[in-house]
């Protein structure tokens, strides 16, 4: 269940036997993927670093996830349909054209992008993912690169911002779909949507 406003999340617990540590979002997907695609359950993921890791509040620090210390959360799941395949991701998806030219969409489970606080609402385990997108001029993508590293990007007049489960949309060209900043390819048509408490994360 999604965690709902004024309830308590998580709970205190190390990571199991079958746990498995990464170190970065990227690592994380990879683990997923590779259980989905072979029909078996997601392990527990321990997180050491990584964008997600630090919206959660991770140390850092790997004896700690198996340890007394380390903290659970049940975690929402990206899922997105990338020119007819199906891929997943822990924390954000991103599908922009280079140097953000053009139409994009940014979907968020995690607060961070890089150094980006990209969606300072965005909380991994509410049912919901940020969705960023819009067009903006060169003059405005260089003013919202100042102003990301602290959420000041947000609102804008050409940014349109919602918490969505599901969303669909086509580019008018071929546009690169990055997943925990990883490429997965090109696409016109994109599908988004979010699998609630999917997963298990430890830090």
């Amino acid at each position: 269940m999604p965690i709902r406003k004024g309830e308590d999340w998580g709970e205190a617990g190390g990571l199991d036997q079958r746990g498995v540590v990464v170190c970065s979002d990227g690592e994380a997907r990879s683990v997923v993927e590779t259980a989905r695609r072979a029909g078996r359950p997601i392990p527990s993921l321990g997180l050491v670093a990584g964008d997600l890791a630090r919206t959660l509040g991770a140390t850092g620090d790997v004896n700690r996830l198996r340890s007394a210390e380390a903290w659970r959360f049940p975690l929402d799941l990206g899922r997105a349909v990338v020119d007819g395949s199906t891929h997943w991701f822990v924390a954000h998806l991103v599908a922009r054209r280079p140097r953000w030219s053009g139409r994009f969409v940014v979907a968020m489970n995690s607060q961070w992008l890089g150094d980006w606080d990209m969606a300072p609402r965005a909380h991994p385990g509410d049912g919901r993912l940020e969705l960023v997108e819009g067009t903006l001029s060169a003059a405005d993508r260089i003013k919202a690169r100042g102003r990301l590293p602290h959420g000041g990007h947000l609102p804008h007049p050409d940014l349109a911002t919602r918490r969505v489960r599901v969303f669909e949309t086509i580019f008018d060209r071929p546009t690169v779909v990055r997943l925990d900043g990883e490429s997965v390819g090109k696409t016109r048509r994109l599908e988004i949507a979010l699998e609630s408490s999917a997963l298990t994360i430890v830090v």
